[in-house]
């Protein structure tokens, strides 16, 4: 591979600031070029031209009526496709990215412009340019990548699933879709569990939208249709038995001050506390306590619990390990689902129940007490299983099929890699 400069020059606007510095020389403006902090524009005009499709972003609401309707289309699209010979496999052993030249690069661009992220008149050359730069990052925003434009194993990986098995993903969910699609309500939250991504929705318009942390492969979030009843400030976090069997009592056994370093307490049945230098940790006899972390900094649930009806008992929350929202693989927690920037959502869905509008609601975290509020308009939440559909004409997504629902393992591309 080497890397090449042509790229710097294959705009129009470059070229008319290289002819109005005209006293300066070709190299005086590359090297403005590259020192420019204004670089990311011209990358937003290449992305405009460079695209077949309409932008990737979108407030149309997941589980929507439209998103049928596109998925529709996108189903179509891809039976085309198919039935054309699908697309080529690129080859995963070179880091391309923005300025290389290199033989591979031709692969790539005809596998962008197949599903229209890249258009036609680009061309094809072994040069890495600004448009096959937006095309990645196109590309990899549908798939729920890091669109760093830049080809590492994930995108690989997600690029050289077959269109066939992309058509049946398609074709899967969108059986999913006509099940839920308009019957959610006008107001409500919605997690695609796939996506780890959470939409506050209403009006038929998403108007937040979260991160989230999912459960792990083996220990799946729930599908879950209920209502959101309650907030707890600064809650108290009762750790299930699951997590006292498989995490708790193997930390025990290795560090006997783990719990009283956490602030988790041990009440028996009858509600007395225990002292757990007199549990005996070498047996699983202590998962018929129940392990109480006190509010704080370091408590499971940090600042906010959401609080719904569920078999599964899962819930919503807060997390003092924020860093985990910036992983690619968010499946990790133990069922429940956490969700960056909470308190932005907390607002929204406590908005109809008086005295606890935003200035109150962080007044009362600000107290370190633990506070249940009783929403007085309960909002329906549905965790759902979502793994590919479409927001637009050309706007397809797809994403890894985490635990296994889609019946073809070159979707567990986060399992396998």
């Amino acid at each position: 591979m080497r890397t090449s400069r042509r790229f710097f020059l294959s705009g129009a606007s470059l070229l008319a600031a290289a002819m109005v510095a005209g006293r300066a020389s070709a190299q005086d403006v590359i090297g403005d070029i590259l020192k420019s902090s204004a670089r990311g524009n011209w990358d937003d005009q290449f992305d405009a031209r460079a695209s077949e499709g309409g932008k990737v972003a979108s407030t149309l609401p997941i589980f929507s009526p439209q998103t049928v309707a596109f998925t529709e289309q996108a189903v179509a699209q891809y039976q085309n496709i198919v039935g054309q010979g699908g697309w080529v496999e690129v080859p995963g052993t070179k880091k391309l990215e923005l300025g290389v030249d290199d033989p591979d690069v031709v692969p790539l661009r005809k596998r962008l412009m197949v599903a229209g992220d890249l258009s036609q008149s680009a061309g094809i050359s072994t040069a890495f340019d600004s448009y096959v730069d937006s095309a990645v990052k196109r590309f990899q925003l549908r798939h729920g990548l890091p669109a760093d434009g830049s080809m590492g194993k994930y995108t690989y990986a997600a690029m050289n699933v077959s269109a066939q098995v992309r058509l049946g993903q398609l074709q899967t969910n969108l059986q999913r879709l006509k099940e839920k699609a308009g019957t959610l309500g006008s107001r409500y939250v919605l997690v695609d569990i796939p996506a780890a991504q959470i939409e506050a929705v209403e009006n038929d318009r998403v108007v937040l939208r979260h991160t989230a942390i999912v459960g792990k492969i083996d220990r799946q979030t729930p599908i879950v249709n209920s209502k959101i009843n309650e907030i707890i400030v600064n809650p108290y976090w009762n750790a299930p038995v699951s997590i006292v069997r498989k995490d708790i009592i193997p930390l025990m056994r290795k560090n006997p001050d783990y719990l009283k370093n956490s602030h988790i307490r041990l009440f028996a049945p009858d509600g007395s506390e225990v002292d757990p230098m007199n549990v005996d940790w070498s047996t699983d006899d202590a998962a018929k306590y129940r392990f109480r972390q006190d509010p704080g900094s370091e408590n499971a649930m940090a600042s906010v619990k959401i609080n719904f009806p569920s078999p599964d008992g899962v819930y919503m929350h807060d997390t003092p390990q924020q860093s985990l929202f910036g992983k690619m693989m968010r499946f990790d927690s133990s069922g429940c689902v956490r969700v960056q920037n909470v308190r932005d959502l907390v607002t929204w869905i406590l908005r109809d129940t008086p005295g606890w509008d935003r200035q109150h609601f962080e007044a009362a975290i600000k107290t370190g007490q633990n506070t249940p509020i009783q929403v007085t308009n309960p909002v329906p939440v549905h965790f759902l299983y979502l793994s590919a559909w479409s927001t637009g004409p050309g706007v397809v997504q797809f994403r890894d099929d985490v635990y296994a629902l889609d019946g073809a393992s070159e979707l567990q591309i986060t399992s396998s890699l």
